[in-house]
């Protein structure tokens, strides 16, 4: 399944942390906040809905599970369709960005050139 909606930024996040490798949920918790310089910080009951929903989407998948001190640690990567959700939204931003930059260029209505 492919997005049919602009990813939130949360989710959009999540999705980038984990294009080079797998991570397990303090992982992404930590990549999203250096990915958004520290402004973004995801709380566990935030980050862990948002996984469910990515799982159930097809977006991402478990890629292994490890017990570290007592509990257990699942690592999760993209799918091929998680990828293309990304690399979907990864575009419509850039298309977004260039038009914001077109936009400021203009003179304001009223103004002359």
């Amino acid at each position: 399944m492919t997005s049919r909606r602009a990813l939130t930024e949360h989710e959009y996040l999540i999705l980038a942390s984990m294009l080079t490798e797998p991570l397990h949920g303090y992982g992404i918790i930590q990549q999203v906040r250096a990915l958004s310089d520290g402004v973004i910080s995801l709380s566990p009951g935030t980050l862990y809905k948002a996984l469910d929903r990515m799982l159930d989407d097809g977006w991402i998948q478990i890629s292994s599970e490890e017990i570290v001190s007592g509990r257990l640690r699942r690592n999760y990567r993209l799918t091929a369709t998680g990828k293309a959700v990304f690399a979907a939204e990864a575009q419509r931003r850039s298309t977004m960005e260039k038009a914001v930059r077109r936009i400021a260029r203009r003179p304001a209505l009223g103004e002359s050139l």
